[in-house]
Formats: C-alpha cells, sequence, structure tokens
C-alpha cells in the first residue's frame, strides 16, 4: 500500500505540472507532492533533504545561468543579437529557421541545454517580434528540440549526462568518438524533420531590414561573460569537475561587474528571475528519492542484468526506448539519476549505458515535462506572454523525437561495433 501511494502522487504530481490546473506554476505542483510525500510518512524528513541535496549541483548550475540570462536581457545584448540576425536573413524566414538552429546547435553544445532555454529563448523571441513575422512559435521551437538534440555532443551539453555516468564520466576524447557521430545524426534528423513538420507555419513574410542597436558597455560585458562561462564549463569538463559551481560563480562575477560598471541597482536584475525552477528541481529530486523506497531500480537492475546476459544489443535498445520515454513521466534529470543507479547496481556493458544516455538526452523531446531544459522553455515563453499547450508540443514531439532517436541508435552502433 505504501508502493502505491509514492507512485499515486508521483503521478499526480506529474499531471499537475503538465496540465497546470489553475495556471498554477509547474513548481507548485512538484513541491505540493514532496510536502504530501512528507507529510504522510512515505518518505522522512531526512529521506527528504537527501533527494535535496542530489540536485545541489544542479541549483548552483541553473542559478548562474539565469543570472547570466538576466543581465544580458537588461543590458540589450539579445536585442542586438536579434537584429544581426534579422539582417543576415534578409528577409527570408528560411535562412532565419536555419541561422537560428545553428545557434541554438552552438549554445547547447558549448553552454548547454538549459543555458538554450533561458540564454537563447529571449533572443530568438525579440528576433521574432523584430522582424515582424505573424507566428513565431515555429522558430521558438527550435529552442526547445535542439535543446535536446544537441545535449549529448559533449558531456557539458546536459547536466543529465553527468548523473547518468557520475563518477564513471568517460575522457573527453573517449566522450567524442562515442557520441560525435550519434549527435550529429540526431541534430540533422531534428532540423529536417521540424522543418518539414513546420513549413507551412515558417512560410510567412519577415522583415528585410532593421535598425541595429549599439551595444552597450554593459551589453558587451554580459557577452565576453557569457563566452567565459563556455570556456569554463569546457575547461571543467575536461577535468572531470563538477559544473554547477563554477557556473554559478560566473554568473555572479558576470551580473557584478555589470552592475558595478553601469551602477545599477542588483533588485533589477534578481527581481526577474524565475526562481521558481529550483524548488520544482527540489521537488523533482525528492520524489524521486521517493520511489527509490519502492525498490524500483533493483528490480529494474536484476532484469537489465538477465537481459543483457542473453542479449546485450536487444537489451541496449529496449533500455534506450524505455529510458527515452520514462524521461517524458518523471523528468529526466531524475531519471538519468535513477538510470546512473541502475546501470552501476546492474554492472552492464558501456554499449547499453550509451543508449542509456541518449535516451535521456533526446526523449524529452516528445513531451514538454521531457527535460528540465523544457521546462525552462516554458517559463521564458510565459515572460514573454507565449503559451504552448503540453498537446500541441505532444503531437510535434510525436514526429521530431522518433526519427532522430532512431537515427542515433542506429549511429551508435557502429560508432562500438
Amino acid at each position: 500500500m505504501t508502493h502505491l501511494l509514492i507512485w499515486a502522487i508521483a503521478i499526480l504530481t506529474t499531471a499537475g505540472i503538465i496540465v497546470r490546473p489553475f495556471n498554477l506554476p509547474e513548481a507548485t505542483w512538484a513541491v505540493g507532492g514532496s510536502v504530501l510525500l512528507v507529510a504522510t510518512q512515505l518518505i522522512t524528513p531526512s529521506g527528504a533533504f537527501s533527494g535535496i541535496k542530489k540536485g545541489g549541483d544542479v541549483y548552483l548550475f541553473l542559478t548562474g545561468m539565469m543570472l547570466l540570462a538576466e543581465i544580458a536581457r537588461e543590458e540589450k545584448l539579445f536585442d542586438w543579437l536579434a537584429a544581426h540576425a534579422i539582417r543576415h536573413a534578409k528577409g527570408s524566414s528560411s535562412k532565419l529557421f536555419l541561422s537560428v538552429y545553428v545557434v541554438g546547435t552552438l549554445v547547447t553544445v558549448f553552454l548547454s541545454n538549459d543555458a538554450t532555454a533561458v540564454v537563447l529563448t529571449p533572443a530568438v523571441a525579440i528576433a521574432v517580434m523584430s522582424a515582424k513575422v505573424n507566428s513565431p512559435l515555429p522558430y521558438l521551437y527550435i529552442c526547445a528540440f535542439i535543446a535536446n538534440a544537441a545535449s549529448f555532443v559533449l558531456p557539458i551539453s546536459n547536466p543529465a549526462n553527468l548523473v547518468v555516468y557520475g563518477a564513471m564520466m568517460p575522457p573527453l576524447l573517449q566522450w567524442l568518438s562515442t557520441f560525435l557521430l550519434p549527435s550529429f545524426f540526431a541534430v540533422i534528423a531534428t532540423y529536417l524533420v521540424l522543418r518539414w513538420r513546420l513549413r507551412k507555419e515558417i512560410h510567412q513574410q519577415i522583415a528585410a531590414t532593421v535598425v541595429v542597436p549599439i551595444l552597450s558597455k554593459g551589453g558587451k560585458t554580459a557577452g565576453i561573460g557569457i563566452m567565459v562561462t563556455g570556456v569554463v564549463l569546457l575547461g571543467a569538463s575536461g577535468l572531470s569537475l563538477s559544473l554547477g559551481l563554477p557556473t554559478a560563480i560566473a554568473g555572479v562575477l558576470t551580473v557584478a561587474i555589470v552592475l558595478i560598471g553601469v551602477r545599477k541597482n542588483p533588485g533589477i536584475v534578481l527581481r526577474r528571475i524565475s526562481w521558481s525552477i529550483l524548488p520544482l528541481v527540489a521537488g523533482l529530486f525528492i520524489i524521486v528519492e521517493a520511489i527509490n523506497k519502492t525498490g524500483l531500480i533493483n528490480t529494474i537492475s536484476t532484469l537489465m542484468r538477465d537481459s543483457a546476459a542473453r542479449s546485450p544489443i536487444r537489451t541496449a535498445w529496449v533500455s534506450g526506448g524505455i529510458t527515452a520515454l520514462g524521461s517524458n513521466l518523471i523528468n529526466n534529470l531524475p531519471a538519468g539519476l535513477m538510470a546512473g543507479h541502475v546501470v552501476q547496481q546492474a554492472g552492464v556493458s558501456s554499449l547499453i549505458v550509451h543508449f542509456i544516455l541518449v535516451g535521456v538526452d533526446i526523449g524529452p523531446n516528445l513531451s514538454v515535462t521531457g527535460s528540465l531544459a523544457t521546462l525552462l522553455w516554458l517559463v521564458a515563453l510565459r515572460r514573454e506572454g507565449i503559451k504552448v499547450s503540453p498537446l500541441t508540443f505532444l503531437k510535434i514531439g510525436c514526429v521530431v523525437m522518433i526519427p532522430a532517436l532512431l537515427a542515433a541508435f542506429g549511429a551508435l552502433l557502429l560508432t562500438t561495433s
């Protein structure tokens, strides 16, 4: 009965995050589900605290990224980038689509998928509004889908990569030899299918020219801060260090330097950050900690070990597919954490772990709850007065995610054979 209650609360919490009854924020449902677990003694306060602690690096990482994004917005860096994007498109909606996709890929690879959601989405929103498009969503969808499709080019491209491998993170060169080709196929497949799926919406009139504003000193400093953060993250990844603290430090320093230089009140930046994303993540980690009590990890580990002994390749495909779908039920970050525990306990081959990693990264393109990056993307859209329903996203996600996942799986077999 205890296990059934835990699963019931987990399912209801996920449903609340997806549907958002009464238009309450996602964090309300995640925190509410966590509080209910503790209040009903389905998880002890110490167990809940243990779950919260597991997300420590993620909280720091998100804090740094949100600080960087907000100071860049405040200093009009996004306006400047948007104007250049429109000028480069020269009145072609297709060129603008491709430009946004390429930039989104680069941001995801070198700054992480969460940065694409937090930093790039506002820039794209400003760009399409400046271009006077009738429907901005085709271009904004790029930010959501490329954030996941390109999130395993490098270890730093997705925080979920870190929790899947944990202390067993492969060296950078080994990572590239394994995942570069699957990432390429995932990025190309996502572009082609998304471009085809949105072909009617993309063809619309856009402004051919726009006045490019002068980038202020604060905007230049914010831009430099973002680039330095990317370099720091690459260095930290190469040294197998946690990414949260370096990102948080980079964000705080960038904001401090900019605000001192332009003599602005820090409250201007801090008030506009969507801090609710932090309790949302904490709530998800508590729910996963409670699910762990049900013995799910032990059961899955045993099944995986037995299946791998019979057919490693079939087990890899099945495990990757189940992980891809499961990430949409509890979010890929806690799903990655659970998957990491499962593969370590099962002691399976690296091939199976690689397939699971790809499932954790690409699978979330199915639904709005799939990844933290997509949830951050939704928050960024709401700040711009734009709403996307879960059903609308699911209709596109079904078409886009499956071909990219299969293409990546196929390429992964080639690189590991």
